[in-house]
């Protein structure tokens, strides 16, 4: 688990550089996760104690955004001076996030019933 813990750090890490070494406008973290995708997709396989450490850090997910919920406190007093534009932006992120993840819902449904129905296998209730 410590191995596998270590491979995500140092992919982070490698996004880290990239990003300051390029000056990209993007977080080190997504170009990491990014190359970690690319490698596991060449690797074409993903090893158990990386799924494992995954799982282990997605069960304890909450906790990882404590630090920035309390960060957003550093602000408090400009939310409290631009709290429509705010409250605006968490409503239509909400809206915007719920619509997404539908679509990629019934698109997926869709994809599973018809490779479902392609192979032979009933599709429906059982």
């Amino acid at each position: 688990m410590v191995h596998a813990f270590a491979v995500l750090i140092v992919f982070q890490l490698v996004g880290e550089v990239l990003v300051q070494a390029l000056a990209l406008s993007v977080p080190g973290p997504l170009v990491g996760m990014v190359l970690l995708f690319a490698a596991l997709v060449l690797r074409g396989e993903l090893p158990a104690q990386v799924a494992n450490c995954a799982q282990a850090l997605l069960s304890h997910l909450m906790l990882l955004f404590l630090p920035a919920v309390t960060g957003v406190m550093m602000y408090f007093e400009y939310i409290g001076r631009e709290w429509v534009a705010f409250l605006a932006a968490c409503l239509l992120g909400a809206a915007i996030t719920m619509a997404v993840t539908a679509f990629t819902l019934r698109w997926m449904l869709r994809v599973t019933n018809t490779s479902a129905a392609m192979a032979g296998e009933e599709v429906g209730d059982e």
